[in-house]
């Protein structure tokens, strides 16, 4: 992680960068977790700009009153986010996601989607979740809502790629003009491909 982009966003789609807090996801023994607790996801979730530091610090000191309530969120978020991994990992290889992955999906939208309101900003009509921080899930409506656009867009499909860097496994979503991205970021997984094929070159 770079000062710069501590959360190591670039996965040009809140979805993606969601489903990106797990590093080096085909690594058995590599693997961490970014979400070590409620805490942290919280702290992502300001990053990410799901929340304002005042609600921030509201759902703590909520989340400190009713730690079984927020462990049971945190683990709803990463039931949620594993589910979208497979979803798009299977998309990122041209394939149909699996039926049981769509059946879960459904859960979240059929859980979140009765939050749908119509408001008024101005001159013109919004529709869009409405909640408050005394929901400690909060943060997830909007990475579903970012999903959706995502999976019914079909003619977008073809833009989402997992990183080639081994064991990386993050997705993107490829804004190249020619739709030539390869990696999550030329300054990580790029730079280790580019000093490999140097090194093997050498050898």
């Amino acid at each position: 992680m770079s000062e710069s982009n501590p959360y190591m966003m670039v996965g040009e789609r809140l979805c993606m960068d969601f489903i990106n807090t797990v590093s080096w996801r085909e690594s058995v023994d590599k693997s961490r977790d970014w979400f070590t607790s409620y805490a942290k996801l919280i702290d992502w979730s300001i990053y990410a700009q799901l929340l304002t530091e005042e609600e921030a610090k509201v759902l703590h000191q909520k989340a400190e009153k009713n730690p079984a309530a927020a462990a049971q969120v945190l683990e709803q978020t990463f039931q949620f986010r594993e589910g979208l991994y497979r979803i798009f990992k299977r998309i990122s290889k041209q394939q149909f996601p699996s039926q049981g992955d769509i059946e879960q999906f459904n859960t979240f939208i059929s859980q979140y989607y009765q939050n749908l309101q119509l408001t008024q900003q101005k001159d013109q009509f919004r529709l869009g979740f409405h909640y408050t921080t005394e929901d400690l899930d909060m943060m997830l409506p909007p990475i579903l809502q970012s999903a959706v656009d995502l999976l019914v867009s079909r003619n977008e499909w073809k833009r989402v790629k997992q990183c080639e860097g081994d064991p990386c496994g993050w997705l993107f979503y490829d804004t190249s003009r020619n739709r030539s991205r390869r990696w999550c970021s030329m300054a990580d997984c790029g730079n280790r491909a580019k000093a490999r094929r140097f090194y093997q070159k050498e050898k």
